[in-house]
C-alpha cells in the first residue's frame, strides 16, 4: 500500500487528489494540508510514502517547502501544479530540488479530473524511488540570449 499526503491550498484540487488516487487499491490517501506548515506537521505525524506537492500556496511556495524537506526529512515528491508545464524554469527546478516527477495541472481546477492515470503512474514510480538528503542546487545559469 503506498500511502499519500496531499499538499494543495484548493480544497476542489485536494478532493478531485484524493478521489483520482483512492480509485487504486494500491494507493491510501493518509491526509491532505492546505500549506507547508500543516504538511510539515502531518508529514511527521502520518509518514505517508509520497507527498503530492503545489507550487503556488499562501505562507510558502511549494518549492521553497520542497528544498527544505529534502535537506531535514527526504521523502518522494510528485509536483502538481498549473506553474509547472514540461520544461518550464519552475519544472526543472522542482526536478533540481528533488522532485521525482512534475505533473502540470490541466487549465483549470475543473479539468484536473483528467490527470488521474498521470498522477497514479507517477506515485507508483516516486514510491519505488530512493531519496537521500540533498544540497540546495546551484542557481539555473540566465538563458543565453
Amino acid at each position: 500500500m503506498i500511502r499519500v499526503l496531499i499538499v494543495d491550498d484548493s480544497a476542489l484540487v485536494r478532493k478531485i487528489l484524493s478521489d483520482e488516487l483512492s480509485k487504486h487499491p494500491d494507493v491510501e490517501v493518509v491526509g491532505t494540508a492546505i500549506d507547508p506548515y500543516v504538511a510539515r506537521e502531518k508529514i511527521a505525524r502520518l509518514r505517508p510514502d509520497v507527498l503530492t506537492l503545489d507550487v503556488e500556496m499562501p505562507r510558502m511556495d511549494g518549492l521553497s517547502f520542497l528544498a527544505k524537506l529534502m535537506r531535514h526529512f527526504p521523502l518522494p515528491v510528485v509536483v502538481v501544479s498549473s506553474l509547472t508545464p514540461r520544461d518550464s524554469e519552475p519544472a526543472v527546478r522542482a526536478l533540481a530540488l528533488g522532485a521525482i516527477e512534475v505533473i502540470a495541472k490541466p487549465g483549470s481546477a475543473f479539468a484536473t479530473q483528467g490527470i488521474g492515470e498521470e498522477l497514479v503512474r507517477a506515485v507508483r514510480g516516486a514510491a519505488r524511488a530512493r531519496v537521500g538528503p540533498r544540497a540546495e542546487p546551484a542557481p539555473l545559469p540566465a538563458a543565453a540570449p
